[in-house]
């Protein structure tokens, strides 16, 4: 049995389905209920992260965990995996956390998080991914309105990633020996900028798409409507001072996987229909 833990979001759910399609138990951590889009084969249990004191329903008889960062109390979190006999834990983190700047507010999370993974005493591997190529979902809104797409960092090339390569490396560290005790760093094959990802989404779609620019005061604006300013100020850290090099390409997927992975244009064929 394994647990999953954003069983429904980008990630976790590409875990859920390679640790399923490889015919094993999984369990989903949920609040309440059962969400909509969970596969039928996977249980929910109920559990919050916020409260460790919560998981020993959901970690009862579970081999290893995939495991979401930045909660209030990672060492309690992990307390309870390890005290419930838990042989394995896959830690999502961020490429970021390579910078060890914890005044950066989104690194600091990941900082902290992979800080209560290693001393827990359970045998685990850390996945850093780059951006996620389905990121790109978030232009739905503007591409149902017409055909210009408004971005901000428009000059930033990311090696972005399919969250599927993440979901299998991630199975694959939690199934297979060789991992434990590694951090990876999970990119995608070609660091591309937003114009080049609109162009390969409009050429899927049929469609003369085209990218405009936004001004960083614009862009400061708009995120500050939408997180809080810590977080806005992380991500012109990364991404105006430059303190990431997005531009890096890893060979974690081939290593770990043994193919390729998979590059912007087949996660968009995938995808298309809902752009559509």
């Amino acid at each position: 049995m394994f647990l999953v833990t954003g069983a429904t979001g980008n990630v976790g759910a590409e875990v859920v389905r390679a640790l399923t399609a490889a015919d094993h138990r999984v369990r989903a951590l949920v609040r309440s209920g059962r969400p909509a889009g969970l596969p039928p084969r996977v249980e929910a249990v109920a559990g919050d992260l916020n409260r460790p004191e919560s998981l020993a329903e959901a970690l009862a008889g579970v081999r290893g965990v995939f495991l979401l960062p930045g909660y209030e109390d990672m060492e309690g979190v992990l307390a309870e995996v390890r005290g419930a006999g838990v042989e394995r834990v896959v830690l999502l983190s961020g490429s970021s956390a390579a910078s060890g700047d914890t005044s950066n507010a989104v690194s600091a999370y990941m900082i902290r998080s992979e800080d209560a993974v290693r001393e827990s005493g359970v045998p685990f591997t850390i996945l850093r991914p780059f951006g996620f190529m389905s990121n790109a979902l978030r232009w739905r809104d503007q591409l149902s309105a017409g055909d210009v797409v408004r971005e901000p960092f428009a000059d930033v090339a990311v090696a972005m990633v399919d969250p599927a390569d993440i979901g299998a490396v991630a199975a694959t560290a939690l199934l297979a020996d060789g991992h434990v005790g590694r951090t990876y760093v999970v990119s995608g094959p070609e660091a591309l900028r937003p114009a080049d990802r609109v162009r390969v989404l409009g050429s899927a779609l049929g469609r003369d798409l085209r990218l405009e620019a936004l001004s960083d005061d614009e862009a400061r604006t708009q995120m500050s409507a939408q997180m809080p300013i810590e977080y806005v100020d992380a991500f012109f850290d990364f991404y105006v001072e430059g303190s990431l090099d997005e531009s890096q390409i890893q060979p974690t997927v081939r290593e770990v996987l043994g193919r390729e992975p998979r590059t912007f244009e087949q996660w968009v064929a995938a995808h298309a229909d809902a752009f559509r």
